[in-house]
């Protein structure tokens, strides 16, 4: 018996050395090689031109299946469910005044307890209608990407859309799930044995060199662990040593996609695990600004770090996510001011993902960060436009909310955003007593000035 299983024993150890020996020869020649020099072959491209077809092929016979059923089709998420006019409070209170007494603001320039009813009509409005709630929950898409079957309402349709919803799910978790992971895996675990070798050497321009190249070639390899297809546009006006990046915030993996076309210092608080390992890793090589977390709320202290990063022109330009949290790809929020008061020159870059191929944003109030990766990389893809905007400086007279304001208002009619001026931290927290403060100016402001211009007519 043990005579009659041996070859067999040894075929098995045969195929499986062979289809190890494969897999990393096709995954070093074809992924990590193209990584360290910066090329591609145009396979992910290809890839996604044809994932474009079926996913089209697919909507459609959703659509003729419903039809033929009279299935009744979710319709794709609006940016507004009430239709608003752009009035003014003025114009508003004066309309609702003469429809209940006849008299408007010119007439009566005091508290009418009719005025009541439009506050309370604004605040049924953002409940209804809430800007910022949802601007943290995934896209709606306008047609399956065959991920899930919960958008558009979908129903049983028909076998072969069935085969194929099967047939993907298949070639998602069978197939680039494990190839991601050990591509994930292999450019972490080079990034941590390569910046700890570099940060042995003495600083100078060898160094600085090494550890720009070992940056690049591990970003892009976790690039590739996300089949990330990435456009970038206007590359002249990339950011330059002594600057600071400003992006709009998305998913974590923000960090990886610009990382990946150039290199930057990071800012970030130090954290413990896996995450603090490689932090302390990347710090040897490069001159990162890691925090402490007795030191994050400081602000004189994180300035004054940032100050002196920006004044060394040898250094790289600091990237920052000044909204402080993930929004999801539909809006940008507003930015915290603190790294506009530094005076250093600004590179905006706008970011935006299609969420046909996977949603990007991370809703960290729902799942975790395992969790989270796990769906990028059981995703289809992760494509994305990056725009790089020309260098902006602070202006005479300007101050550091209104630098802010014009950095984001320039991202967002880049990357084809909505701008609000809300607070992404109201994620987790209440609106602040200053919001409501400013209502009760304006309508107060409303009434005396009415009475002011009366009194001088």
């Amino acid at each position: 018996m043990e005579l009659f299983f041996n070859p067999f024993d040894n075929l098995v150890c045969i195929l499986l050395g062979i289809s190890f020996t494969v897999w990393f020869t096709m995954l070093l020649v074809f992924i990590i090689v193209p990584a360290i020099f910066g090329v591609s072959f145009g396979i992910r491209r290809l890839y996604m031109k044809t994932l474009l077809k079926v996913f089209e092929w697919a909507t459609l016979r959703i659509e003729r299946g419903a039809k033929e059923k009279n299935h009744h089709l979710y319709k794709p998420y609006s940016n507004a469910i009430i239709a608003k006019e752009p009035t003014s409070l003025e114009q508003e209170i004066n309309e609702i005044r003469r429809s209940g007494s006849n008299r408007d603001l010119d007439s009566a320039p005091e508290f009418e307890m009719s005025d009541i009813f439009y506050f309370a009509r604004r605040g049924v409005e953002s409940i209804m209608d809430d800007e910022v709630t949802k601007r943290f929950s995934a896209e709606e898409l306008e047609s399956w990407n065959l991920l899930t079957r919960s958008n558009n309402n979908f129903h049983y349709i028909s076998l072969r859309l069935t085969v194929l919803w099967g047939l993907g799910l298949l070639i998602r978790y069978g197939f680039l799930l494990p190839l991601r992971v050990t591509l994930a895996f292999t450019g972490v675990g080079l990034l941590v044995f390569l910046t700890c070798v570099i940060g042995l050497l003495p600083n100078g321009r060898m160094k600085n060199y090494l550890s720009e190249k070992v940056h690049l070639m591990c970003y892009r390899i976790c690039v590739r662990a996300l089949t990330a297809i990435i456009t970038y546009h206007d590359s002249e006006n990339k950011p330059k040593n002594g600057g600071l990046c400003v992006a709009n915030h998305t998913s974590p993996i923000d960090v990886i996609i610009l990382a990946s076309d150039g290199c930057y210092a990071m800012v970030g608080q130090i954290h413990g695990g896996l995450m603090g390992v490689i932090q302390r890793s990347m710090v040897k090589a490069c001159p990162h600004i890691w925090f402490e977390r007795s030191e994050v709320k400081d602000r004189h202290l994180v300035a004054k770090r940032l100050s002196d990063h920006i004044e060394d022109k040898t250094k790289l330009p600091i990237l920052i996510f000044p909204e402080g949290t993930c929004i999801n790809n539909t809006s940008v929020m507003m930015f915290k001011k603190g790294s506009f008061e530094i005076g250093a020159t600004v590179y905006p870059v706008a970011i935006k993902y299609d969420p046909r191929f996977g949603d990007a944003f991370w809703n960290s109030s729902k799942f975790g960060m395992v969790n989270y990766l796990l769906c990028m990389m059981s995703s289809w893809a992760i494509v994305c436009s990056v725009w790089y905007l020309p260098p902006m400086s602070r202006e005479e007279g300007e101050d550091a909310v209104q630098f802010a304001n014009r950095v984001k208002a320039a991202i967002a009619r880049q990357g084809g955003l909505v701008d609000l001026l809300w607070d992404g931290g109201l994620k987790r927290g209440k609106v602040k007593d200053t919001f409501k403060e400013e209502q009760q100016k304006l309508y107060s402001k409303m009434l005396v000035g009415t009475q002011e211009d009366r009194s001088r007519s």
